[in-house]
């Protein structure tokens, strides 16, 4: 067994923090970070992104962050492309076969991917490459070998595809290639470590024994990261779920309002996977919200305002927080909220629609029902209300949404 030295020790236990690092836990990943060392050959740290949307949230930059802790340490990050894989859909987790995407809204999603990642790490720095180059090319022989690692009663210990085939659900064939394509992944491109979330477990333990069966002699190790729950502090994170997500793109006032909006009980989880804040600051935050010794909303509000800054700057953090004293705090209405002009009698839930205030009449309803459409400060609770062209009110959605109506 060999020493490891109390410096790797140390960067192994900052690296896991809020991780599972599998096998061989954190003492494991310390003897990966020393021999990486000693010999000279920076780990390869993996993470591949299949395009499936244009755009990224918050959620993703858990796993994103982890990189950059690799990435200043001085190790190799790869991010590789779902060229191949985006086109079939990541089963995990789902019950539903994913519908496939075109090669051109792969390629489009992916150029707005890396403009957002490098908000988080230093992609000019990463190695980028696309699994299509080596998956597309692949022939029927070594596609053959690639199907016989594996076998279906495997692939049913995945819960998503146990559950889909015990309610009854199809799954089809090409799902099952899925996860053994991201696992071929690692081959290609000699992973020492794959990071995802905890619902990759099976996918990156895969892509472990893939490695092994294609003459790796020492495969790569996984490391898991939690998925980060939606403001609604209960289904993860996800763009399935727009009312509950902050993506990347949001505006700063959206983003800083967004957070501020998030269950008490997850302002440390927040706290914990969103910024550097030390575990003794993140303990000592328990305690004063647990004993009511501070209002929750004071340390929420740092929380909004050092995100918010982290991707916006200073002065659109600065200028965000000081919107929501203004609407929220002060009950007033912002300085800059825009004339919509109307034309003809409309009916509530197709103007907040039209306005782009909601994604659909489902989620308009959602909101007329849970009290956060109003004209004027009155609730609006007729989902067939009209507005009429010369009211002249203002028409608030939800917290952070304002439209002056001439």
């Amino acid at each position: 067994m060999v020493d490891i030295r109390p410096e790797f020790l140390e960067q192994a236990k900052q690296l896991t923090r809020n991780a599972e690092f599998l096998p061989d836990g954190a003492q494991g990943l310390a003897a990966k970070l020393q021999h990486a060392s000693d010999t000279n050959t920076p780990l390869r740290v993996k993470l591949g992104m299949d395009p499936t949307r244009p755009d990224l949230h918050l959620g993703h930059t858990v796993v994103m962050r982890k990189l950059r802790e690799f990435q200043e340490l001085g190790h190799k990050i790869v991010l590789i492309v779902g060229g191949a894989t985006a086109m079939i859909g990541d089963p995990s987790g789902k019950t539903d076969t994913r519908p496939a995407l075109t090669k051109e809204q792969v390629e489009e999603n992916a150029k707005s991917y890396f403009e957002q990642m490098s908000k988080v790490v230093d992609t000019t720095k990463a190695e980028v490459t696309n699994n299509a180059d080596w998956l597309h090319s692949m022939n029927f022989t070594e596609l053959l070998k690639l199907a016989s690692q594996i076998t279906v009663a495997q692939m049913m210990t995945r819960d998503d595809f146990a559950k889909r085939y015990a309610d009854g659900r199809p799954i089809a064939i090409h799902e099952f290639f899925y996860p053994l394509m991201q696992a071929y992944d690692s081959v290609a491109i000699d992973s020492d470590i794959e990071l995802g979330g905890t619902d990759q477990r099976f996918n990156t333990l895969l892509g472990r024994d893939i490695q092994a069966a294609y003459g790796k002699k020492h495969p790569q190790h996984v490391m898991l990261l939690p998925l980060l729950e939606g403001t609604d502090g209960v289904v993860k994170m996800s763009k399935t779920y727009p009312e509950h997500c902050i993506s990347l793109t949001d505006s700063a006032k959206d983003m800083f309002g967004k957070l501020m909006s998030i269950p008490d009980t997850l302002i440390t989880r927040y706290y914990s996977l969103l910024t550097d804040v030390s575990q003794v600051e993140l303990i000592e935050m328990d305690k004063q919200i647990n004993s009511n010794s501070i209002n929750p909303r004071d340390i929420k509000m740092k929380l909004a305002y050092m995100i918010t800054e982290e991707y916006h700057g200073k002065d659109g953090a600065e200028k965000a927080q000081a919107d929501f004293i203004n609407v929220v705090s002060n009950k007033g209405i912002p300085d800059d909220i825009e004339n919509v002009k109307i034309d003809s009698d409309i009916n509530i839930l197709d103007l907040l629609v039209n306005l782009n205030f909601v994604t659909s009449k489902g989620e308009a309803k959602r909101l007329i029902q849970g009290g956060g459409v109003k004209l004027d400060g009155e609730k609006v609770a007729d989902m067939g209300y009209i507005i009429n062209p010369n009211l002249g009110k203002v028409l608030q959605a939800g917290k952070r949404k304002f439209a002056k109506l001439v």
